[in-house]
């Protein structure tokens, strides 16, 4: 098989996290820049060779002062740190229907940590433009304290303002390189 390679569309893609506020609700934030690659045997996406990079600045959770928090270095320190970085090391099929577990390494804060995500394949379709796509759904969860995320704040009850579990979920949708 001919090796193919396949890059994000990032206009049918996106990248959102949830995190515990006050333990009672979630607060929802999403990058908006990023770029996935991936290198396969013709379109057998359980073999491929995957990557992403997030741009940190790109941070919104529909609050300036939250996200300018966010990039401080209580948390992300993007001046320090300006990218989040993922490569895939291993694959396995968890069904025959598309459903796959994800092993890679995560790198925040130059820290790396092996993941596990779950992914959802949709299949591979032409566009009506002569594009051919490929459509996956992720979800995982990681530790934010396991990257040096650490900051949190006690309240007048003892709770904390932050979990340490993030929780993450992608749409990812590759264009296939002529």
């Amino acid at each position: 098989m001919a090796k193919q390679k396949w890059v994000s569309d990032a206009a049918h893609s996106e990248l959102t996290f949830k995190i515990r506020h006050l333990m009672i609700t979630n607060v929802t934030g999403r990058f908006n820049s990023f770029h996935v690659e991936a290198e396969t045997d013709g379109d057998n996406f359980l073999a491929a060779h995957a990557s992403a990079s997030v741009d940190v600045d790109s941070i919104t959770t529909a609050n300036t002062q939250r996200d300018e928090h966010l990039r401080s270095p209580d948390f992300f320190d993007v001046n320090k740190f300006r990218n989040i970085t993922f490569k895939a090391t291993k694959t396995e099929s968890v069904d025959n229907d598309g459903s796959y577990t994800l092993y890679g390494d995560l790198t925040i804060r130059d820290v790396t940590k092996n993941i596990k995500l779950d992914v959802e394949f949709g299949g591979v379709v032409a566009d009506p433009w002569g594009n051919t796509k490929a459509g996956f759904t992720i979800h995982g969860k990681i530790n934010r304290k396991d990257f040096g995320l650490n900051w949190n704040a006690v309240t007048e009850a003892g709770g904390v303002m932050v979990s340490d579990e993030v929780k993450i979920q992608c749409e990812v949708q590759l264009l296939k390189q002529q």
